[in-house]
């Protein structure tokens, strides 16, 4: 997973390298997270049809050539469709949720993939660090050649140690993904989590796709390991998926959800006025509202995976396929925007955009069931 967000840091120093601009260059996380969407819809529902231990090998290989290809691009014009290969290859992050969850006890089941998701969401948060660290000390390319390699080892380790797993489903391809679009008809349980999980997405995406740009501009003026630094802070959001996942077994997700997005909703709110601040205190509050709406936004993932596992114990990989494919549109939308937004309005539009779409999502949580 933390393929996909190497890049974000980085695109102050990849810009100037280049010699590409800065909305130019925000189309490289953008296009990561579409492959990533694309990919979750087009190759994650596999996991039910096919051996999961299979396609994760064989999406790790395709993963280290594509960050080897985005290391060795000397343009955006090779950049952009590696990018889009990352996004695509890296959803082999979403064989093994689902298949942490096959393996767990029903009354474990929230807090084993709340640990396992412990391990993804730091791998998210703190590749920001990295990247911005090692991106200001070798340069970017540098980071996608590591990135290479740390995925290259994860493969061997896949192949030496995950279990084979039995297909629980005999569905032709077309049909295994027209399924899909059955499930999503069939259970509002699970529209109201993609949804609302796609909505606290737009804003999650918001803030870290433009946090380098806007830290690289005035009165800021730092590098891409300053604005890497400050995914440690999101990290600590990351910390509570475990306690997150046993809350939900023990007290129903809903009130997880519930709390997350609320919690997001005000971090977002208190970003929106920062500016209003000394240049001190909007570092503070930028610290501190990273950790509130990456606690918010993960405790609430979790919580949504407990929900849709719940659901059809056949169809795991698929549901979990719509989850995160409105979650992952969610994200590109939140770049996009987020980047229009900041060269026209500046960063208390990014925020505002961010409060709004958490809220939404609040809203969606709170509306009453219509059905299974």
């Amino acid at each position: 997973m933390a393929s996909l967000y190497y890049s974000q840091p980085m695109l102050g120093v990849l810009a100037g390298d280049i010699g590409a601009s800065g909305q130019a260059t925000g189309l490289v996380p953008t296009l990561t997270q579409l492959g990533y969407a694309l990919g979750i819809l087009l190759l994650a529902p596999l996991g039910d049809r096919h051996d999961r231990r299979s396609i994760m090998l064989v999406k790790a290989a395709l993963l280290v050539l594509a960050l080897l290809l985005a290391g060795l691009s000397p343009s955006l014009s090779i950049l952009l469709p590696a990018s889009f290969l990352i996004g695509l290859s890296a959803t082999l992050a979403q064989d093994i949720v689902p298949a942490a969850a096959t393996l767990a006890a029903e009354e474990q089941r929230g807090k084993v993939v709340g640990t396992v998701m412990t391990g993804l969401l730091t791998g998210i948060l703190l590749s920001r660090v990295i990247s911005g660290l090692v991106a200001e000390q070798y340069g970017w390319r540098a980071m996608f050649f590591i990135a290479a390699a740390t995925i290259l080892l994860t493969g061997l380790a896949i192949r030496r140690y995950l279990p084979r797993f039995q297909p629980s489903t005999t569905l032709p391809y077309l049909s295994l993904l027209g399924s899909l679009f059955t499930l999503w008809r069939k259970h509002d349980a699970l529209r109201r989590a993609a949804i609302a999980q796609g909505l606290l997405s737009v804003g999650f995406s918001a803030f870290w796709s433009t946090l380098a740009i806007m830290l690289h501009n005035s009165p800021f003026h730092m590098g891409s390991a300053a604005a890497g630094t400050f995914g440690l802070a999101g990290a600590a959001g990351a910390l509570a998926a475990p306690l997150a996942g046993h809350l939900a077994d023990r007290r129903g997700p809903e009130i997880v959800t519930r709390t997350g997005a609320a919690l997001a909703t005000l971090a977002f709110a208190m970003l929106s006025l920062a500016p209003l601040w000394s240049m001190s205190v909007q570092l503070v509050l930028l610290a501190l509202g990273a950790v509130l709406f990456d606690l918010g936004v993960q405790a609430s993932l979790i919580a949504h995976q407990a929900v849709i596992y719940r659901i059809d114990p056949a169809a795991r990989s698929r549901l979990n396929a719509m989850l995160f494919v409105c979650m992952f549109i969610g994200m590109s939308l939140g770049s996009v925007l987020a980047s229009l937004l900041l060269g026209s309005y500046g960063w208390s539009a990014v925020t505002a955009l961010a409060a709004i779409a958490s809220l939404l999502a609040l809203v969606v949580r709170c509306l009453k069931p219509t059905g299974n």
